[in-house]
């Protein structure tokens, strides 16, 4: 469980696999070996595998009562790609995550080999309102203790204890207010994208999802059915079946956008997209 220094933080992470490098971003409250658990080891076989906490979650300790702001994590992202070393790489978001993702997409198009965002909306409602009521904290202890003790152990060790009490309504009050991407924003991305929305997410409305789909050049729906808002937890193998026939199909793009800018990166970068053919995702 390395760390490494990255915008004024100490960002815990860990790393797995072997291949073109690939980061997953976790969703609000949880940390990537949770929420990437079934995707974990069948990402490893293909890609070296970056699953980095975010500032407040895990190891990578921050204090939300500093205020919390999603464009910070788009800057954190940048800073631990380029402590490590990574010129260009494949990208994959959850929920707080993916927005950090389409943000990061949108403004550093030609760093992303390919780029797959889970469960998020580019619009206000309903994603502030399911927040605000499932990050309640004093609603989660007298209600819900089993998830308390899940945000303690997730986070208690890396933040300090209690921490999380005060990480969850400041996630919910950037969610109320943080500037929203427009078409204009969303046009920008010009990695192969996949789109995965589960047919019942309490906080994306399937059309929300298909509005993003459409608003970047060349990108792919995929609907999950029965499912809610944890699609890889709840539908893993459909989820990973997806993925593997993205990430095939879209092989020979994802060598060319590393391609370009091999010169220069560093011993870590790798153009090799995609090992499937020598034994990796199937």
């Amino acid at each position: 469980m390395p760390f490494v220094q990255a915008n004024g933080l100490e960002v815990g992470y860990d790393v797995q696999g072997a291949g073109p490098p690939v980061v997953l971003l976790h969703g609000a409250t949880s940390v990537g070996q949770e929420d990437y658990a079934a995707q974990i080891p069948y990402f490893s076989r293909a890609f070296l595998v970056h699953l980095p906490d975010a500032r407040g979650h895990g190891r990578t300790r921050w204090d939300a009562a500093d205020g919390f702001q999603y464009e910070a994590l788009v800057e954190d992202l940048e800073a631990f790609v380029d402590a490590l070393g990574i010129r260009t790489f494949h990208l994959v978001g959850y929920s707080m995550g993916a927005m950090t993702a389409l943000r990061f997409a949108s403004l550093h198009p030609d760093r992303l080999r390919t780029l797959v965002v889970v469960g998020i909306t580019t619009q206000r409602e309903p994603r502030a309102s399911v927040a605000r009521r499932l990050m309640d904290p004093a609603t989660i202890l007298a209600k819900d203790p089993d998830w308390a003790a899940q945000l303690s152990r997730r986070h208690d060790e890396g933040q300090g204890v209690g921490a999380w009490q005060r990480l969850l309504p400041a996630i919910a009050a950037d969610v109320a207010v943080q500037p929203l991407m427009g078409p204009r924003d969303l046009h920008r991305i010009s990695a192969p994208t996949m789109v995965v929305c589960g047919d019942r997410d309490p906080f994306v409305p399937v059309d929300h999802a298909w509005g993003i789909s459409r608003q970047i050049p060349g990108a792919r729906l995929f609907i999950v059915p029965d499912c809610g808002h944890e699609v890889m937890a709840r539908r893993p193998g459909l989820f990973n079946e997806a993925v593997g026939g993205f990430y095939r199909s879209t092989e020979a793009e994802a060598k060319r956008r590393a391609a370009g800018h091999a010169v220069g990166d560093h011993g870590a970068q790798g153009t090799e997209d995609h090992p499937l053919r020598h034994g990796g995702m199937p």
